[in-house]
């Protein structure tokens, strides 16, 4: 009995082992190229601007102006992906080349799901953990990361063919 395995060694029915292993194969030789390390670190850099602009947007919100934590993280959140938006167009992907509207309206999308999945993270640390509101943002953002950064390199700043 021969097994077709992905490149986390579980079985995927419905996709051929030839596409499993193109995407692996591209996955390591993606990761054999600086660039790509530069480019993740810069995109950490414009994450951890993001972050404290997330951090110091929702603390305000919520301890300063009494709003509702959950209306705050999506306030805090419009703010920092505005500003992400910038940078990581300019300077993380340097896709200042492309259509601006193109990649905004991509951008957004990522940033939707990362925040939809953040808010998750947030209402469960909060409700269910019974953790302070600040650090419990701090880890939902945190968490959110990977999925911004794919979308984003894959997706939304993609490098023209």
């Amino acid at each position: 009995m021969q097994e077709k395995a992905s490149a986390v060694g579980i079985p995927r029915p419905g996709i051929p082992a030839s596409i499993e292993a193109r995407a692996h194969a591209r996955l390591l030789r993606g990761m054999r190229h600086p660039a790509n390390w530069l480019q993740l670190i810069r995109f950490g850099i414009v994450g951890g601007i993001g972050f404290l602009v997330n951090i110091a947007v929702y603390a305000l919100l919520v301890h300063a102006f009494g709003v509702d934590y959950q209306a705050a993280s999506v306030a805090a959140w419009l703010v920092a992906v505005a500003n992400n938006f910038v940078l990581n167009r300019h300077w993380t992907f340097d896709a200042g080349a492309g259509r601006a509207r193109f990649q905004a309206m991509r951008f957004l999308a990522v940033s939707l799901v990362a925040e939809a999945f953040s808010l998750l993270v947030l209402t469960a640390l909060v409700e269910g953990a019974d953790l302070a509101k600040v650090p419990a943002q701090a880890i939902a953002v945190a968490l959110s990361m990977p999925l911004n950064f794919l979308g984003n390199k894959l997706w939304s700043f993609r490098a023209p063919r």
